[in-house]
């Protein structure tokens, strides 16, 4: 029987170019928030893949960005920081890119600093022809040694077994750190924050950009009247301004009813249990720069 082997794997890569996407693809369950936004993801959220003689745990890190505030400043200290103690780094760059931009750039050099394995993933090659493609392969491969380029879809199932093959044949033997039914260290509220502020995201389009975070308040289990075991959670939805706080909540509440209402789908959908799920937005004008809130968002 083949050794059993485990490890861990960090994506990372500048924002939007489909990494949280990408992580949900290799787990096969919702981990990572999606929405076309910079800094969807704020913290580095593990997945776990369990396979046949192999335990992968994945880490999704923060978009590289350039850092306006100090919470701009602790994401990407977290998506550096976690290359360090990872066993193989995917690098996810966009297959639009026509040579080394400025993100990517900073990226291959602190990969190089780490010496780490990494495997290069090109998102998004249904968008360029195979000549440009071609080139950016020879551009990335002449600055480092990587162990697999992929070029890939990230939202096409095909190219899932591929990437997770490429990882197990590059991880040494090792035991299981997880129980081979978890798919997540996340707790419960941490997924429900996650999933209701991916639908404020979604929703609220531009208007209200990320100044926003959410807070679940309340997590409690009870059985209702069928004695169908259900969950009672209250989130507060903290934004930056009250113009904001006023589009949130929309006219007549209905914005933050349809956030309320797809938010709770999701999580019935990913915790097997029905949710009862309370809302409430506050103004918190300063939370980006509160070390108290910004702590939340760094790597334990």
């Amino acid at each position: 029987m083949a050794e059993f082997k485990s490890g861990f794997v960090t994506l990372i890569g500048r924002t939007n170019v489909g990494k949280s996407t990408l992580i949900n693809l290799l787990v096969g369950e919702k981990v990572a928030a999606i929405a076309n936004k910079v800094q969807t993801t704020r913290t580095a959220i593990k997945g776990i893949v369990n396979r046949e003689n192999c335990q992968i745990i994945f880490t999704d890190t923060p978009g590289i960005h350039k850092p306006k505030t100090k919470l701009n400043q602790t994401m990407i200290e977290t998506s550096f920081s976690s290359i360090a103690d990872t066993d193989i780094v995917l690098f996810l760059i966009e297959a639009t890119s026509k040579d080394i931009g400025k993100g990517d750039r900073i990226i291959l050099e602190k990969l190089k600093e780490n010496r780490k394995k990494v495997i290069l993933i090109i998102n998004k090659i249904d968008l360029v022809k195979r000549e440009s493609l071609l080139n950016l392969i020879q551009i990335y491969s002449s600055e480092y040694d990587f162990e697999a380029v992929i070029p890939i879809s990230a939202i096409n199932e095909k190219y899932k077994n591929i990437i997770l093959d490429e990882i197990e044949k590059n991880l040494k033997p090792g035991p299981a750190y997880y129980d081979i039914e978890e798919y997540t260290d996340q707790t419960l509220r941490q997924l429900a924050e996650e999933t209701i502020r991916e639908k404020a995201l979604k929703l609220l389009q531009d208007e209200v950009p990320h100044g926003i975070y959410i807070e679940v308040e309340k997590m409690t289990q009870r059985k209702n009247k069928k004695g169908e075991d259900i969950y009672d959670v209250e989130a507060t939805i903290y934004c930056l301004k009250n113009s904001h706080k006023g589009i949130i909540i929309g006219k007549n509440g209905e914005m933050l009813k349809k956030i309320g209402r797809l938010a709770r789908i999701d999580m019935e959908e990913n915790f097997g249990i029905k949710i009862n799920l309370k809302t409430w937005v506050k103004v918190k004008e300063d939370w980006q720069e509160m070390d108290n809130v910004v702590n939340k968002f760094k790597l334990k």
